[in-house]
């Protein structure tokens, strides 16, 4: 009886005893970006070990329509973050007040002309150029020169060579725009797409139909031959071929002001119950590890000067000695403008 009256008062013991703490359950993060977005597996994994997290990736379209997404979803916000608004798209996020302010600690490494944002708002991560690039083997097969300013694309033997992509739903189609308007003035630039578009030029909506569907060296049958796309995508070209190239099939145009300089953002949704996951995150982009994979992934600078760039970007990407600009200040005032009349232009 002794012994069964301590068997029972042993297995009450048990059952009072606290046990042991269960692993904690990864904390998902969402980053809502554009369709271009890419990171080695590897380095998102190393992120996620060290923080307990599971990233979710969220791809919402290009540039503009990714940030349209974040804009009409803020009361409710579809993720934790949003990578991927670009310069020409910034004061459209700061105006609609999505962000929440971070003073990253690595801005202090940033060079300054990257830091649009005084308020911090925006934390920028890379920056490249867009350019037009063209399929240097059609260009040789038909015996033709290839376009070395803007103005040259409106003579007749350019007819129906260019794709371009829609400043309203697309970064690079944007940067591309604006780089009209630096170039020829706020009085000019319509006068040249009305020219650009009796010579032929063909619309897409983003980047990925422009250069996947339309662009003649990346797919083989696309009908045209240059197309706004990046002075590094000669470097993708290269890298990325089924058999190995000694030299890229593509080139870009690189004449004064032919080419946009963008740089692109990472910001904290307002409203993320995630905050610090979220800083922890713009941190990770902008360290070492994450800047020097970014040239490999989506062919881009890092902004972080201490970031080394692989020996075939250097080898064949391309950039522009004098890129256009424009203060960001006319591009906050003018943006929506600029886009409705070139829509009215080029599209009615």
């Amino acid at each position: 009886m002794k012994k069964l009256v301590l068997l029972v008062f042993i297995f009450a013991l048990a059952a009072c005893a606290p046990s042991a703490p269960a692993e904690s359950e990864a904390i998902t993060l969402t980053v809502m970006t554009h369709d271009s977005f890419a990171i080695s597996e590897e380095v998102v994994v190393a992120f996620e070990e060290s923080h307990n997290a599971k990233v979710v990736f969220l791809a919402s379209g290009d540039s503009g329509s990714a940030l349209n997404k974040a804009i009409l979803t803020k009361d409710a916000p579809l993720a934790d973050l949003l990578f991927g608004v670009d310069n020409t798209f910034l004061s459209r996020a700061l105006d609609a007040e999505i962000f929440e302010a971070y003073d990253a600690p690595a801005l202090a490494e940033i060079p300054a002309e990257f830091k649009l944002d005084t308020e911090n708002r925006a934390n920028p991560v890379d920056f490249g150029d867009v350019c037009i690039n063209y399929d240097k083997a059609y260009f040789a097969e038909k015996g033709l020169a290839v376009p070395a300013s803007l103005e040259d694309l409106l003579k007749d033997e350019y007819k129906e060579l260019l794709v371009v992509e829609n400043p309203a739903t697309s970064s690079p189609g944007l940067a591309f725009l604006m780089a009209t308007i630096a170039h020829f003035g706020e009085d000019g630039y319509l006068n040249f797409w009305l020219g650009l578009r009796d010579n032929g030029v063909a619309v897409a909506d983003g980047w990925e139909t422009a250069y996947y569907t339309n662009f003649s060296a990346s797919s083989g049958r696309g009908p045209q031959p240059m197309v706004v796309s990046y002075g590094s995508s000669p470097a993708a070209e290269v890298i990325f071929a089924e058999t190995e190239l000694d030299d890229a099939p593509t080139a870009s145009i690189l004449g004064p002001e032919t080419c946009y300089r963008q740089i692109e953002f990472v910001g904290i949704l307002a409203g993320t119950e995630k905050r610090a996951l979220a800083e922890s995150f713009v941190d990770f982009m902008l360290s070492t590890e994450f800047q020097e994979d970014l040239p490999m992934q989506m062919f881009v600078y890092p902004v972080l000067p201490s970031a080394q760039l692989p020996d075939e970007f250097v080898a064949y990407a391309e950039g522009p000695e004098n890129p256009a600009s424009l203060d960001p200040a006319l591009i906050a005032e003018m943006r929506e403008q600029w886009i409705q009349d070139w829509t009215e232009t080029v599209l009615k």
